[in-house]
């Protein structure tokens, strides 16, 4: 049952903004970083990242805030393949307010669907958004 409760719509401008981005075509890591604006309890933009690499992402991210990342990454595969899968991940670092949290944990879901993806992660930390843990969670998608 709570995995049908949202508590926050994805903004037009984001959606449209996903859909560009589904469809891009340069060949490098890129990342459009979503935040909750508390005032209207849309899921907003809060940064976009072009050619940016994980370690930089990371660096980038608010340590104490939540934060969705749909991540365009390049993976190289052992058999000389290479494809580029997009990831949402969920970042929900500790010491968040509950209510922060439960908005961000509450609303999921809907952007999940509303942005289409299917790969999506979740991490309780920023130090665990590493090109690693990536590589180690798509093995999870076979």
């Amino acid at each position: 049952m709570s995995s049908n409760v949202s508590v926050c719509e994805m903004s037009q401008e984001v959606i449209d903004l996903l859909k560009k981005f589904k469809l891009r075509k340069e060949k490098n890591i890129a990342a459009i970083v979503l935040k909750i604006d508390r005032a209207s309890l849309k899921i907003v933009l809060d940064e976009e990242y072009n050619d940016i690499s994980v370690s930089d992402l990371q660096e980038e991210l608010p340590s104490q805030q939540p934060r969705y990342v749909c991540l365009s990454y390049v993976q190289n595969h052992s058999d000389g393949r290479v494809s580029y899968p997009l990831i949402f991940v969920f970042i929900s670092p500790p010491g968040v307010s509950p209510e922060l949290q439960m908005m961000y944990a509450g609303s999921k879901t809907k952007a999940v669907k509303d942005g289409d993806f299917t790969k999506v992660i979740e991490l309780r930390s920023l130090e665990d958004l590493t090109e690693e843990t990536i590589l180690d969670k798509l093995k999870l998608f076979k």
